[in-house]
């Protein structure tokens, strides 16, 4: 497969003032993830025709990929009125305008986009994903389903991430994944292939690809993890992080923790997989799948002989590139391993690890939460994408029941806040019942999640990282576990910490159990004891344990690669 910027380079050499060449130039550059070469381009093709939509709307995607928000935004609105009719400018201004905190106006860019080529599910998809955030629940049904036909019909490839939040299955997801993975695949022409290590028992080095290596919840689960794991032998870890220093204190413990933390930020795809075939990695795993921040496109070139789904995205990656997914039985059972892509490795413990060193500090009052000083305190932090009609219909019918009880909710971006109070008033409950809290610094949050009595999940998305931090911070999680890996995780780390009770099997039976549980403060006493004995005792939050654990299943990777076998399944034995 020839390289086109090669080609195009060639070309502009010979005709410098061809502001076409120069835009579609500056395309392929940022395809290839060089976010500087690809603003050059542009603004070259700028110079000779100044105004250019096509030229301002890569310019535009560059800056945004350099993290110029403003800059970006700009362009791209510049862009939009002079191609007013343009469906993909419009959604380019979107995604400006979500990282530039114009909740509402990416929504209208998106509106805009849709409105300018309804048909496209592309589209449809862009605009559902973002109502979902702002919980603007116009046209829901009719967009998701547009959305999913697509999918079953193969005619869109949205993107993976997002289709989690829908009421698709796990056979549904596969197809989705595919679709996307499908069309990176054809735009790469993968490395040679590295050359299998002898089995001599010489040390895996095994490196870990990830946007989260600071103050993020992937920093915040895998950092206590890999300090276990630096003291496991035959074991060298290398972390490739996506994002730059940000001087926090995960990221110091990450770099003490790793052989090396190799710092990728901003490097165009080609130079991230090199960096990981420089390092001579074996077994690399993708800390953000389809998640946003990731790139696929690296992985997909196969910078290492065997490359794992692990932790991020909750689903599989479709993707020819990626060998394993490590996840629990709980989380993924086996009616669900035959839609996964991957061959399955089932720990004997929840796939998802914890910050164990975390200490949570005193909590401040419930005044000072903005919660009344009595009544029973129902919270969700889930990020707002996740509160869906159902999902709220159900924490709603609690707190028509419970007396005084409230519903603590993370606030969310735009107008979201006042769209569920509305919500809720139509639901017959007093709007100020919805009590909502500003992010927070980690260590505050924790303090702050003290004061919740009882986590009421979501679904089709649980709680994840979300679901762990409560249990840590003492506040029970219910959940009904549902069909897919995103709807099982609160269920998975109930599970594993021995409280069953906790995942019921339908809507009835959560509302039930809240309404019980939010009714009989002595019930929720012994249940909040049972938590923080369980939190000691269950190997939940056993961190050296799932360090050698984890070594294992590293090394049983390596094993069959060293091997010249293929990827196949295997469960490790409970120690």
């Amino acid at each position: 497969m020839n390289d086109p910027r090669a080609e195009l380079r060639l070309a502009l050499q010979r005709n410098p003032g061809d502001a076409i060449a120069w835009i579609v130039l500056a395309e392929h550059e940022l395809d290839a993830g060089d976010a500087a070469a690809g603003a050059s381009a542009a603004q070259r093709a700028l110079t000779l025709r100044p105004g250019h939509p096509e030229a301002l709307a890569r310019l535009g995607r560059a800056q945004w990929m350099l993290g110029r928000r403003e800059d970006a935004v700009a362009s791209l609105r510049e862009a939009a009125r002079n191609a007013p009719d343009h469906p993909g400018i419009a959604v380019w201004l979107g995604h400006a305008l979500e990282d530039a905190g114009e909740a509402e106006a990416a929504s209208q860019a998106y509106a805009r986009a849709h409105a300018l080529a309804p048909d496209e599910p592309q589209l449809a998809a862009y605009l559902l994903a973002w109502r979902r955030k702002l919980c603007d629940w116009r046209d829901l049904d009719s967009l998701s389903r547009q959305v999913r036909d697509a999918v079953a019909a193969g005619r869109a490839a949205v993107e993976p991430f997002a289709f989690l939040s829908e009421d698709a299955d796990a056979a549904e997801q596969l197809r989705c994944a595919r679709l996307r993975a499908a069309e990176i695949a054809r735009a790469v022409r993968p490395l040679p292939a590295a050359a299998a290590r002898a089995d001599d028992g010489a040390p895996v080095r095994a490196g870990f690809l990830s946007n989260g290596f600071g103050a993020h919840p992937t920093g915040l689960l895998t950092v206590a993890l890999f300090e276990a794991l630096k003291s496991q032998p035959g074991l060298e870890l290398h972390l490739f992080a996506l994002n730059g220093d940000d001087g926090g204190p995960v990221r110091q413990r990450l770099r003490a923790a790793a052989h090396a933390l190799h710092d990728v930020s901003q490097r165009p795809h080609a130079q991230v997989a090199a960096a990981i075939r420089g390092a001579g990695i074996e077994v690399l795993f993708d800390l953000r799948g389809w998640g946003g921040g990731g790139v696929p496109e690296a992985l997909a070139l196969r910078p290492a002989p065997v490359q794992v789904n692990w932790l991020a995205y909750p689903g599989t990656s479709g993707a020819p590139w990626i060998d394993y997914v490590l996840a629990d039985r709980y989380a993924l059972p086996d009616g669900m391993a035959p839609h996964y892509s991957e061959a399955v490795a089932w720990l004997p413990r929840c796939f998802q690890p914890s910050d164990t060193a975390r200490a949570i500090p005193p909590p401040p009052s419930r005044a000072a939460c903005g919660l009344p000083d009595t009544g029973t305190v129902f919270a969700c932090f889930n990020n707002s994408y996740k509160l869906n009609p159902r999902s709220m219909g159900r924490a709603l019918a609690v707190l028509r029941e419970v007396p005084d009880s409230v519903l603590w909710l993370l606030s969310g971006p735009g107008e979201a806040d006042a769209r569920l109070r509305a919500f809720a008033q139509a639901q017959g409950v007093a709007p100020q019942r919805l009590v909502f809290m500003p992010k927070q610094p980690h260590a505050d949050y924790l303090a702050r999640l003290q004061q919740a009595d009882l986590f009421l999940d979501t679904e089709p998305y649980n709680a994840h990282t979300t679901a762990s931090d409560a249990l840590w911070a003492g506040c029970p999680v219910l959940t009904h576990p549902g069909a897919t890996f995103a709807a099982r995780v609160a269920g998975s780390l109930n599970h594993h910490l021995g409280l069953t009770s906790m995942n019921v099997d339908d809507d009835a039976a959560f509302i039930a159990r809240a309404i019980a549980l939010g009714s009989d403060r002595a019930a929720l006493t012994a249940l909040r004891a049972e938590l923080a004995q369980r939190r000691s005792d269950s190997g939940l939050f056993d961190m050296a344990g799932f360090a050698l654990d984890f070594a294992a299943a590293v090394a049983t990777m390596a094993q069959r690669h060293r091997r010249q076998l293929p990827p196949a399944p295997f469960e490790l034995a409970a120690r």
